[in-house]
C-alpha cells in the first residue's frame, strides 16, 4: 500500500497595504511630440477649428473650399481630375458635385476635347461666394502663421508637400 500525504495548503498570504495611485504631476508629450504625425495633426486641428468657424457663413466644410477652389482656379476640370488631386473617390464626389450644382455654385458644361467628359465651372454666385470665401482663407492662414516668418510659412508648406506629394 502507498501512502500518499497530503498536499500542503499555503498558509494565509499576508494581504499587501493597496498601493498608492501614480499621479502624473507633469505630462510628458516628449515621446509625441517627436512625431511627423502628431504635430501635422496638432497643427491641422488648430487650423481647421478656425477654418470652421469662418466658413459656416458659406455653408462651406473644408472639403467643399477645396473642389470649390481647383474650380476656381482650373475651370473646366472633370470630376476625374478633382478626385486625382485631392484624393477623393469618385462615388463621394458625385454627391458634392450634385449638391454644390443644386446650390446653384457650379456648372457642368460639355469638355471641348472630349465628348464623353463634363467640365466644371463657378456660376456667378458661385465665384461670388469664392472670392469671399479666399479672402476669408487668406486672413485665417495670415492668423495661423502669425507666429511665424513668411519664409518660415514658405518652409512649413514645402516641407509638408514632401511628406505627401
Amino acid at each position: 500500500m502507498s501512502r500518499t500525504t497530503p498536499a500542503k495548503v499555503p498558509a494565509k498570504a499576508k494581504a499587501k497595504p493597496p498601493a498608492k495611485p501614480v499621479v502624473a504631476e507633469k505630462i510628458d508629450t516628449s515621446y509625441l511630440e517627436g512625431l511627423i504625425g502628431y504635430n501635422a495633426r496638432r497643427a491641422a486641428l488648430a487650423v481647421i477649428e478656425i477654418f470652421l468657424q469662418r466658413m459656416k457663413v458659406y455653408k462651406l466644410r473644408p472639403v467643399d473650399f477645396s473642389v470649390l477652389s481647383l474650380i476656381t482656379h482650373n475651370p473646366g476640370i472633370t470630376s476625374r481630375q478633382l478626385c486625382t488631386t485631392l484624393g477623393i473617390l469618385p462615388p463621394n464626389l458625385v454627391g458634392m458635385v450634385n449638391a454644390l450644382e443644386k446650390r446653384g455654385l457650379i456648372e457642368r458644361q460639355p469638355h471641348p476635347r472630349d465628348g464623353r467628359a463634363v467640365g466644371l465651372h463657378l456660376s456667378a454666385s458661385g465665384t461670388k461666394l469664392m472670392r469671399d470665401a479666399e479672402k476669408t482663407a487668406a486672413e485665417l492662414e495670415a492668423q495661423a502663421a502669425a507666429r511665424l516668418s513668411p519664409s518660415e510659412t514658405k518652409t512649413l508648406i514645402r516641407l509638408l508637400q514632401k511628406i505627401y506629394l
